[in-house]
């Protein structure tokens, strides 16, 4: 019904750069909201970033989130990576589809990001 692939992750050493990628597919009439979340070994997922611009402390001025023009693709980029960003980053959507037409929540697999120091 609805997809979100993600792309990007992988190992960087520390004060890299990475950027993922979320792609929504499927029956989709409108995408409300897209965000970015984080969860590391042990640890609570947690926000890392969404569509309204807010950011997580720990990676404000090094993080950046955007969305391609046809709003369907939302990226992450990552600069001066810390090993403490480790973790695995998971895309969220609040999507509205067709047949049926409701909004729900989607989340995508997630795609690890290993920093190493």
């Amino acid at each position: 019904q609805v997809q979100l692939v993600e792309s990007g992750g992988g190992l960087v050493q520390a004060g890299g750069s990475l950027r993922l990628s979320c792609a929504a597919s499927g029956r989709i009439l409108s995408i409300n909201a897209m965000a970015w979340y984080r969860q590391a070994p042990g640890k609570q997922r947690e926000l890392v970033a969404d569509g309204n611009l807010n950011y997580a402390d720990p990676v404000k001025g090094r993080f950046t989130i955007s969305r391609d023009n046809a709003k369907t693709t939302v990226y992450l980029q990552m600069n001066s990576l810390k090993p403490e960003d480790t973790a695995v980053y998971y895309c969220n959507a609040h999507i509205r589809t067709w047949a049926p037409n409701r909004e729900s929540d989607y989340w995508g697999q997630g795609t690890q990001v290993t920093v190493s120091s």
